[in-house]
């Protein structure tokens, strides 16, 4: 399971080290791709099949569902590893999620997420204020 919060700083190349206790699950290659609020989604492979699956199920004439699945598919890299457990992410997944130098990445259960971590920490003071209420409306 992915879970925890990990601080970590990109390099001149762009690279972010993926800590251990996350590649075990996410493997040594995995697809990153432009999330939601800011961040970046990453899935291992097993994982992004499940969520493609669901993005292929979704109709053809609907262009909300098909802006989804063409922005999605369209930021979708996948990486691999160097052996220092860095993946290298394009300048183009950066600016998507407007990473600097500082990263926070979260375990989502069954994907990470990479915030910048000034957007992070901003995205939390304004998210746990809700928290409570959130739990209650999904259920939990």
């Amino acid at each position: 399971m992915l879970i925890g919060t990990f601080q970590h700083s990109l390099d001149a190349k762009g690279r972010l080290f993926i800590p251990a206790k996350l590649r075990e699950e996410l493997g040594e290659r995995f697809v990153i791709t432009r999330g939601t609020g800011g961040c970046l989604f990453g899935f291992s492979h097993e994982q992004w099949e499940t969520f493609t699956e669901k993005l292929r199920a979704l109709p053809l004439g609907d262009p909300n569902a098909q802006r989804v699945v063409r922005l999605l598919s369209a930021w979708a890299t996948e990486v691999e590893l160097d052996k220092q457990g860095r993946a290298l992410l394009s300048a183009n997944l950066r600016e998507c999620a407007g990473l600097g130098k500082e990263a926070t990445i979260i375990g989502a259960t069954n994907r990470i997420e990479i915030w910048d971590r000034s957007t992070w920490e901003a995205y939390k003071s304004k998210e746990d204020i809700g928290y409570d209420e959130a739990m209650s409306q999904v259920g939990i």
